[in-house]
């Protein structure tokens, strides 16, 4: 019987590390083998562990990529947040190692990411576009890591068949976003396409911590053994 992958969790005492660490007790392939929380040893926790799953701040990307980089192991970055720098950062680690970044872990996420896309392509340029958020109050970033990527597929999608105004210049429009901070929730998106006559929404909804732990720790023991690359929740689900 082999082994089972042991995790070195980065955030362990967040709302999302404990959900992992609760999770990764029923799952037989995998163990968290070193816990770490600020002002931790990473680097020395890393040399132990097979994979590491960072849910913690973005000011500790740096000291991760580090001990990553120095002891050759796998990152799964689901910390969001990051400044411009910081993303520069992770993606020139990943010219190095196997790197799954993604502001959002769930299955039900990135298919709303490939919908969100595929809508897009269709509707064309006569639609309004909006997204709005909401996530317990506790939250700190916003717009949400999710959010923020929502507004990439449609911003790339536009490009691909961009609006032009009466002069016939390109108008290159930032996507909206409402930003909800409210009580406990876990997390919900929505995608608005607002058109003449017609109004289309993709909505997604969270009901647990859980499936984003999911995700994480199938990415984590996706991510052993992969070349050196910055993926996302979408190659380790074949999408």
């Amino acid at each position: 019987m082999s082994k089972p992958v042991r995790v070195l969790l980065v955030g362990s005492a967040g709302r999302m590390g404990k959900v992992i660490v609760d999770l990764a007790k029923r799952e037989p392939n995998l163990e968290i083998g070193a816990q770490c929380d600020l002002g931790d040893d990473v680097a020395a926790a890393m040399q132990n562990c097979d994979v590491a799953i960072d849910f913690s701040q973005p000011g500790a990307v740096e000291g991760i990529c580090r001990a990553a980089l120095q002891a050759r192991r796998p990152l799964v970055i689901g910390t969001t947040g990051h400044s411009p720098e910081q993303r520069r950062l992770i993606e020139e680690t990943a010219k190095s190692l196997a790197i799954v970044f993604a502001s959002n872990f769930s299955v039900g996420v990135n298919a709303l990411f490939a919908l969100t896309g595929r809508a897009a392509e269709v509707l064309g340029d006569e639609f309004d576009l909006e997204i709005i958020e909401t996530h317990h109050v506790m939250k700190k970033d916003a717009p949400s890591g999710t959010a923020k990527t929502l507004a990439e597929i449609l911003k790339k999608a536009r490009r691909s068949a961009p609006r032009t105004n009466s002069s016939g210049g390109e108008i290159d429009k930032e996507i909206p976003i409402q930003s909800i901070r409210e009580g406990e929730v876990v997390g919900e998106h929505t995608v608005i396409f607002d058109g003449a006559g017609e109004r289309l929404e993709l909505v997604h909804r969270a009901k647990s911590r859980e499936t984003f732990a999911k995700g994480a720790l199938r990415a984590a023991e996706w991510a052993i053994g992969k070349p050196a690359g910055l993926y996302t929740v979408q190659d380790v689900l074949g999408l």
